[in-house]
């Protein structure tokens, strides 16, 4: 007995696993994911640093991550001399509005498109991934001379309405619906209910995922669109964030030295909700780009 209980808690041991190594590649790839990191935060760190320098600091020393001494007076520049709560409240405005109709038309088109069969609906698609293609700065001067014709220039309707419709939009949605089992709708209609009512009480809450990643990406671009602000208004109270920064950045407003500090701030502050509302919703967001349910 005394010679076998050795070897019985020899074999009762459990083996030491060796330490798993991370490959020379996995090291290096890490390496350069952390580098590009930095690089791709590094702006915005001297952006956030800047804004609370004086304007002589900031231009002596732009890279320097510590501002001291530290100070607020471009932020109170910005709320006393320049009308930057006003031109806040207009892009909240115009950004909750475009929001809201980019995923009321945009869920509406796209089901129509993947579901309802009608004549020339391959044709329809096709002109929607056209739009896509086409740049942006190639419309501007038909946007003006169409807003000017309709008698809504420089107003919240010609900053509005222009926005409301997103061809990118309209292919997400399309391509969620197609994910989303048939058989749920053809049990909705021998129920009685409408095309409608299908689509309003039974497919729409199933694409959550799809219309929360709208919602945000929505926001996202109307908050941060300039080109069409430039040619729809032209009235100083119709001002947006993205205007305003941009007669800063021009020197428009406040043109004497560099002006560092009041460009930064206003631009650190015009990200903040931007920034807040991706990071609460990020999940829904990345789910929203798996697709629907499986059949």
């Amino acid at each position: 007995m005394s010679r076998t209980a050795p070897d019985t808690v020899a074999r009762s041991a459990p083996a030491r696993r060796p330490a798993r190594r991370l490959p020379v590649g996995g090291l290096v790839a890490y390496a350069v994911l952390v580098v590009l990191a930095v690089v791709y935060v590094f702006p915005f760190l001297i952006q956030v640093a800047n804004a609370f320098k004086t304007d002589g600091d900031a231009t002596a020393d732009p890279l320097d991550l510590l501002p001291l001494p530290g100070t607020t007076a471009a932020f109170t520049t910005l709320f006393t001399q320049l009308d930057f709560p006003r031109a806040a409240m207009n892009s909240a405005v115009v950004a909750v509005a475009v929001t809201l109709g980019r995923v009321f038309f945009d869920c509406l088109a796209g089901y129509a498109l993947a579901r309802l069969p009608f004549r020339g609906r391959g044709l329809v698609f096709a002109g929607f991934v056209a739009v896509i293609a086409v740049p942006p700065v190639v419309l501007l001067i038909p946007k003006f001379l169409v807003l000017n014709q309709l008698g809504i220039y420089d107003s919240y309707a010609g900053m509005i309405v222009p926005l409301m419709a997103d061809a990118g939009g309209v292919f997400i949605m399309k391509s969620f619906f197609e994910s989303v089992p048939r058989s749920v709708e053809e049990a909705s209609y021998l129920d009685g209910a409408g095309t409608f009512r299908t689509f309003w009480s039974i497919v729409l809450p199933m694409a959550r995922p799809a219309v929360v990643t709208i919602t945000i990406l929505s926001f996202q671009a109307s908050w941060n669109e300039l080109s069409h602000f430039v040619v729809s208004r032209s009235s100083p109270d119709l001002n947006t964030l993205t205007t305003l920064v941009a007669t800063l950045t021009s020197g428009g407003a406040f043109g004497q030295a560099n002006q560092y500090p009041l460009k930064l701030a206003a631009a650190a502050l015009m990200t903040i909700p931007v920034a807040v509302l991706f990071f609460v919703f990020q999940r829904q967001v990345m789910a929203g780009t798996e697709g629907a349910v499986k059949e």
